[in-house]
């Protein structure tokens, strides 16, 4: 088998761009029916490197058409398989999109890049609510060999090369648009995903200038690692041939049998050792749209309160946020309770801060809600972190020690520690009721946002403390709120929630005036109520 990588020239001169595609049109009538396998780079109808969306489609529209005809005529012609990556109008949406033409030119399938980069995702804001939902690896199966595909970002996720691998591919695609690294960076990568998955690796991308050491890098790589063909900066084509059956065998461990790389490695993966991944994982805080339920400390209306049968009810019927209280312990733990007194929801009496997690946990925080619940424990942060990070957002509530002082830095660092260990920095916000507090968490993880929580003296001045600390929420307190705060909020992109609604008329209410997040302590009476006529189209 054949492959030929085609590499055109590209530019940040948009004045070139019908230059730069003609020279692809051309490449692809060179191309001969000695070849088995044709492959362009990604943007193949965006000639040069264009800013913002205006420049970007108006470009694709002016050359898609004649871009995927002469992929089809090229396909006839050369008896090839051809593939080429453009936008693909979706409904008015456009996706990153890999067409694959068989030898008659026949359009057999499309993959759509699986990652987007910010400027995708935010700038042209392409359709990307399909990389948010669960997935296999895309496979295409043409005469018997079957196709996978990776598209420029998309090789950077090396956890995903498992998944890959799984689906016993023998070839993979890559359109690639990489601009900034380097040569040998990108065969590394090729080597690295060829030799994991056990698959041929074509890789197309364009070139800025035949002598640079950054961009270009087309190539054709094997199953052993080995670099079959690499143009680096070269403009134009190169090929490669390969039997996509010539497969690289190793003993699965010394004196095993022979076995591919991978399945040597799926013996002993152990992927709770991992960043949190798979099907459970939620959109995270940024992309998920509004509005949004937020079951308060779990769905306490039936469990018990800041409880992890509370939260795992809230998880499994479909709540977008918990929202839980935290404390310190005596002892510098982090634990889990609404009140700072325990005397309410446990065995126990006295203050939270006055105990050790040891003691804590010799008191009984279920049976005072039913027998059932006797022997339930308090639970500690880093247990919420275990089994509910990236499944859930996590709205916490960080409870001030004090209204006039600082809070304890190394507690606020152990916090915002476990929160990072876990993975969870992008489903989680804080929670926080004073200006020290605020200041200090902004300070020290600016990234993760903060939610500006109602403080009794200062009731009416919500939104102007948000606005001043440059917090991306506020929380209102039911008597604390009007349309106008709402609106001043919005005004200045800031997230209203509101705590809280039990009853649906006034949860119904609240979503009309604005609030984006309401929290409520009856999940299900209020989510079968509002989720109908306020959840079908998100923001």
């Amino acid at each position: 088998m054949k492959a030929c990588v085609i590499q055109p020239p590209y530019s940040r001169d948009v004045a070139q761009s019908d230059a730069l595609f003609a020279y692809k049109m051309d490449m692809l009538d060179k191309c001969d029916d000695s070849m088995d396998i044709i492959v362009l780079p990604e943007y193949s109808d965006v000639p040069c490197a264009t800013v913002g969306k205006e420049d970007t489609f108006y470009y694709h529209k002016k050359y898609i058409n004649m871009l995927l005809d002469k992929c089809v005529e090229t396909a006839k012609r050369c008896h090839a398989l051809v593939f080429v990556n453009a936008l693909y109008d979706v409904g008015g949406n456009y996706r990153n999109t890999t067409y694959a033409y068989d030898r008659s030119g026949k359009l057999v399938g499309q993959y759509f890049k699986k990652h987007l980069p910010p400027s995708e995702l935010y700038d042209l804001a392409l359709d990307s609510d399909y990389t948010f939902e669960p997935s296999f690896p895309t496979v295409i199966e043409i005469e018997g060999l079957r196709f996978g595909f990776l598209t420029c970002y998309d090789f950077y996720f090396y956890e995903a090369f498992a998944a890959i691998a799984r689906q016993n591919v023998d070839i993979i695609i890559g359109c690639s648009l990489q601009r900034s690294d380097s040569h040998d960076a990108i065969e590394t990568m090729c080597r690295f995903l060829a030799y994991n998955t056990n698959a041929y690796v074509i890789r197309s991308s364009v070139s800025f200038d035949e002598a640079s050491e950054i961009c270009g890098a087309s190539m054709v790589v094997s199953p052993y690692g080995k670099v079959l063909a690499n143009m680096k900066g070269r403009f134009g084509m190169a090929t490669a041939e390969f039997d996509p059956e010539d497969k690289h065998y190793k003993p699965a461990g010394y004196g095993n049998p022979p076995a591919p790389h991978y399945e040597y490695i799926e013996f002993g993966r152990k992927p709770w050792q991992y960043r949190p991944a798979g099907t459970a994982i939620v959109r995270d805080e940024k992309t998920m749209g509004y509005p949004r339920l937020c079951s308060h400390r779990g769905f306490n209306a039936v469990l018990p309160e800041n409880s992890m049968p509370a939260f795992g009810a809230a998880v499994s019927l479909g709540a977008e946020e918990i929202e839980f209280d935290i404390w310190p312990t005596k002892d510098g733990e982090i634990v889990s309770c609404h009140d700072r007194k325990l005397d309410r929801v446990s065995t126990g009496t006295g203050e939270i801060v006055d105990y050790t997690l040891a003691e804590l946990e010799a008191f009984d925080f279920g049976i005072k809600r039913s027998e059932f619940l006797e022997g339930l424990r308090i639970v500690k942060f880093e247990e919420i972190l275990q089994k509910f990070s990236c499944h859930i957002i996590m709205n916490i509530h960080v409870k001030p020690l004090a209204y006039d002082k600082p809070y304890p830095e190394d507690i606020i660092r152990k916090i915002v520690g476990l929160v990072r260990q876990y993975g969870a920095e992008k489903h989680v916000y804080f929670m926080l009721e004073t200006d020290i507090q605020i200041q200090q968490f902004k300070a020290i993880a600016p990234d993760i946002p903060v939610c500006v929580g109602h403080l009794g003296s200062r009731a009416w001045e919500i939104v102007e403390r948000a606005i001043e600390f440059n917090c991306e929420k506020v929380q209102f307190y039911e008597t604390f709120v009007n349309q106008e705060m709402i609106d001043k909020a919005h005004a200045h992109g800031i997230r209203c929630n509101m705590f809280y609604a039990d009853m649906p008329d006034d949860a119904e209410r609240l979503f009309e005036m604005g609030i984006d997040t309401l929290l409520t302590n009856n999940y299900m009476i209020v989510s079968n109520r509002v989720r109908p006529k306020f959840f079908s189209k998100k923001q």
